[in-house]
């Protein structure tokens, strides 16, 4: 992984508010905000795609493309996602939702370059994920672990009208590549409700 003072500024926060655009006819828009409420990314997932595509960029204009999240599979509960440097075209990792074992409490692996576990993002709260599968309203809330460490903990907010997500980064050191973090974060915004 590179080093954090060389990646791009969007990505050296500890906090990241991300908001899902409502009323958007085609595709999904996600607005990714710091601590201090400043625009620092912007996605679209591109519309009637037969597999997910999602393209990250520094600001709501597209000026600069930073990652893509795309799955080669169709409709697959347990697909991956990969993560690619959009400059680079290099492959940062990838995510992998665990199929059936998610329909109960979502689970999913995280992937180096290398194709090496590296961390595991699952439902914090056994109860509260199962309600949520039975009442759209409970929120969900993630923690993300990388061995027993927890490097990052996403939190979706009640909201029945816009849906939120906080992404908090607690690693001290860069053990899982944040790029791949706020993927993950942006993922569960882009497919929320559809993987249960």
């Amino acid at each position: 992984m590179e080093d954090m003072k060389y990646l791009h500024p969007s990505f050296q926060h500890k906090h990241y508010l991300i908001r899902r655009k409502v009323f958007k006819l085609f595709g999904g828009a996600f607005h990714v905000y710091d601590e201090q409420d400043n625009l620092v990314l912007y996605s679209k997932q591109k519309a009637f795609k037969i597999r997910e595509d999602f393209r990250i960029y520094s600001d709501e204009n597209q000026s600069q493309e930073l990652l893509t999240i795309k799955t080669p599979q169709i409709l697959d509960l347990a697909a991956t996602y990969y993560v690619h440097d959009a400059a680079t075209k290099e492959v940062l990792g990838s995510i992998k939702r665990k199929g059936l074992k998610s329909l109960i409490r979502d689970e999913w692996i995280i992937f180096s370059s290398d194709g090496h576990e590296i961390g595991k993002m699952t439902e914090a709260n056994m109860l509260g994920a199962i309600l949520s599968r039975f009442i759209n309203l409970i929120p969900q809330n993630y923690c993300v672990l990388a061995g027993d460490n927890e490097v990052a903990h996403i939190k979706q907010h009640f909201n029945p009208f816009i849906l939120k997500y906080t992404l908090t980064l607690s690693q001290s050191e860069a053990i899982i590549d944040p790029r791949i973090l706020i993927a993950a974060g942006i993922l569960l915004a882009g497919i929320e409700r559809r993987q249960s």
